[in-house]
């Protein structure tokens, strides 16, 4: 519980630190604080992905890879596994979490709706260091309709 907390608030003082740190609140100031957020999601995925098991680098198909980030690195980051996870078979996979840790305090208002895609700009950059580490590059991307959900699209870029 106390890694879970301590994650929380290192995580909201980021990108709180960064969007005070980029005064600009125009789309300039605001884009550059979204990149560092992603650097240091991707830096810290990559870390994840270099520390896991080696029978876990030996996935055969992409599939398997996303079913080990919903169930695996997801529980190791946020102590839950994700709650969906949908494909349409080329390459393009949706993950969900109905309750995801990092909005759960922000579920309590529909002011913070707006707000929210900044909370998920780590996470994305962490779900592509990992898959970057499996061998597998991608793009990742979030949205969120409603508090505490968020949906994070996963979409793999052949080479």
């Amino acid at each position: 519980m106390a890694d879970a907390a301590l994650f929380e608030f290192l995580h909201t003082e980021m990108v709180a630190e960064l969007w005070a740190h980029h005064s600009d609140p125009g789309p300039g100031g605001q884009k550059m604080s979204l990149c560092v957020l992603e650097g240091m999601g991707f830096r810290v995925g990559q870390a994840l992905g270099e520390r896991l098991p080696q029978e876990t680098l030996a996935f055969r198909e992409e599939l398997d890879v996303l079913k080990f980030l919903c169930k695996d690195l997801w529980v190791a980051v946020f102590q839950k596994q994700m709650d969906s996870l949908r494909t349409n078979h080329q390459g393009t996979y949706v993950l969900q979490d109905n309750s995801f840790p990092l909005l759960i305090r922000m579920a309590s208002g529909l002011q913070y709706l707006e707000e929210a895609p900044k909370f998920l700009t780590f996470t994305c950059g962490l779900l592509r260091g990992t898959l970057s580490t499996l061998g597998i590059k991608s793009l990742v991307t979030a949205s969120v309709a409603s508090l505490p959900t968020c949906k994070f699209q996963v979409v793999i870029q052949k080479t």
